[in-house]
């Protein structure tokens, strides 16, 4: 794998690649992962549809790590992209080549990037990546 594989996308702030979600997309055309952060319960509502996607919660990433393909690059997003960078910090210093995806899911969907999402959940509010989906409404 090369160490420089996402050197000319995105932007660094604080020694973290940010990629847009047309340069993840790029990049996992590339060979790329894509390591969701979210929930299960979150991704059940939406998520990404790409190849080479890996769910691995923020939650268990500690005892996932090892699992994780330290060969390839990986990309990791969450709902918004500021949770995410949390994990970034950890995998670069467990020697992983990897990047945050800016805007997280919120972004990718945003800048029409293929997602999938389940239509028997309804989501409201403001964020409704962050919100689990809401009951039919009982009415007198």
């Amino acid at each position: 794998m090369r160490k420089d594989f996402f050197h000319e996308m995105g932007f660094e702030i604080n020694g973290i690649r940010h990629l847009s979600a047309r340069d993840a997309f790029a990049a996992i055309s590339k060979g790329a992962f894509l390591v969701d952060l979210r929930r299960e319960d979150q991704v059940l509502m939406k998520t990404f549809k790409v190849a080479n996607y890996i769910v691995c919660p923020l939650e268990s990433l500690d005892e996932n790590i090892e699992s994780l393909p330290k060969e390839k690059p990986l990309i990791v997003s969450d709902a918004t992209g500021i949770r995410s960078k949390e994990a970034v910090i950890k995998l670069m210093n467990a020697g992983f080549n990897v990047a945050n995806l800016a805007g997280g899911i919120m972004d990718w969907e945003h800048d029409g990037f293929p997602v999938v999402k389940d239509p028997k959940e309804q989501m409201s509010g403001q964020c409704p990546c962050m919100l689990k989906p809401m009951g039919k409404i009982k009415t007198n």
